[in-house]
């Protein structure tokens, strides 16, 4: 996995292609990002890049967060994210990443929470069948029968029934980088991603 870049979804909009045709596109605000540690072989049995993003004041982190913080030099960072690399040679602790490490027309892959829906039945969240809603029928949004009687006598966990819906992880894999603000740490890519505007979206080259 090559490092990428973790930042926050502006909004969605749509832009205007030479031939005239709308492009839905997502607005993304990416980094800037400090390198925050550096893991490797050696010490940890992996490469890997941690990454920090979006300073905060002190009193929103622990002491174990600040003292890893100050330890790297960096400031108060609200989030931090890993990335495996094949080598680290390339990078040192306190590198800024930004926007520059992508081109217009590459492809990448983001992945961020869905938005939550809240306890939802199993018609929405499962996509069941309803019960017939005429002649006597008083089964119209009833799960109906769950399990067996007297064996096994209980309900299987994981069973399709009614719970809390969306606030899942989700990634969406080869979007289209469409344009790229250097001094706004602005880029715009082709189609949706997962969240609501201001969600916290993670970046990675494909």
């Amino acid at each position: 996995m090559s490092i990428g870049l973790l930042g926050k979804k502006i909004g969605m909009t749509q832009i205007f292609d030479h031939k005239g045709s709308a492009i839905p596109v997502t607005v993304l605000q990416l980094g800037p990002c400090i390198i925050t540690n550096i893991k490797n072989i050696q010490s940890d049995g992996y490469n890997a890049i941690q990454i920090g993003y979006e300073k905060v004041n002190s009193n929103k982190l622990t002491k174990a967060e600040i003292g890893h913080l100050q330890k790297a030099g960096a400031p108060n960072l609200k989030y931090l994210c890993e990335y495996r690399v094949s080598s680290v040679e390339n990078f040192k602790i306190g590198k800024i990443l930004n926007v520059n490490e992508f081109k217009i027309g590459h492809l990448i892959n983001i992945s961020g929470n869905c938005v939550g829906k809240g306890f939802t039945g199993y018609q929405k969240r499962h996509n069941f069948s309803r019960g017939p809603m005429s002649h006597g029928s008083k089964n119209h949004r009833q799960p109906g029968s769950i399990g067996a009687g007297t064996t096994p006598g209980r309900v299987f966990p994981g069973k399709k029934m009614a719970g809390r819906m969306g606030g899942n992880k989700i990634t969406i894999k080869n979007l289209k980088i469409i344009d790229i603000n250097i001094e706004e740490n602005i880029i715009i890519v082709k189609g949706s991603v997962p969240g609501k505007s201001g969600s916290i979206m993670r970046i990675n080259k494909e």
